[in-house]
């Protein structure tokens, strides 16, 4: 192995351009995804939900604001607007919403009135959402139904009203709270779910 001076600077100079390009893809996404909202947020295309149906229409929207979704009878999560699948309206359901540093709000959220069958959410760093956003999920009655898992980790945004909103999921069975400075009453919550949702598994590390 050649341990010479010039070898060396030569490793260091490419470890260092390799991190500089990281550094710059990390900063390029954060651009892409704060320009969501630069302008002015997207309103609901009701008649792009009505041409390509609910599923379609709704994947769509979360994945330009940067979510992942995970279709029924699927393995992997689709990420990538320009590769999402074609086919049959009806053939592709969302299952599974992973929101992890996305930029989705309440503006978008009647993307997801016609959801039938999404059974987990997860929304993690989601700078927008808010108690209002939760209190419009939990008002989808589509949803009401479908929802068996939930996860809400570092949303500062959210409280204990937006939190205790939830319990409308009336089919929930895990919802993890975690890094959620706005929620004060710990116990208040556990105790209101325990009598709302007796067989819900609740994990809160706040």
């Amino acid at each position: 192995m050649d341990l010479s001076p010039s070898s060396s600077h030569e490793v260091k100079s490419s470890c260092y351009s390799v991190f500089m390009l990281v550094n710059m893809a990390e900063k390029l996404v954060t651009i892409v995804k704060a320009s969501c909202f630069s302008s002015r947020p997207p309103r609901v295309d009701h008649d792009r939900i009505r041409d390509v149906g609910p599923d379609r229409a709704a994947s769509e929207w979360l994945l330009r604001c940067g979510a992942m979704v995970r279709y029924h009878g699927q393995e992997r999560w689709q990420k990538d607007y320009n590769h999402l699948p074609t086919g049959p309206l009806d053939k592709y359901k969302i299952q599974a919403i992973d929101a992890t540093d996305s930029c989705i709000m309440s503006i978008g959220f009647d993307h997801m009135e016609g959801l039938q069958y999404v059974e987990k959410i997860r929304l993690c760093k989601c700078h927008y959402i808010e108690d209002g956003c939760l209190e419009r999920l939990s008002q989808l009655e589509n949803l009401q139904k479908s929802m068996l898992e939930m996860e809400i980790i570092s949303c500062g945004n959210v409280t204990d009203k937006g939190i205790i909103a939830l319990h409308h999921f009336r089919n929930l069975k895990y919802l993890f709270l975690s890094d959620l400075p706005g929620v004060k009453e710990k116990e208040k919550i556990v105790q209101a779910f325990k009598t709302s949702l007796p067989s819900l598994e609740l994990k809160i590390s706040i």
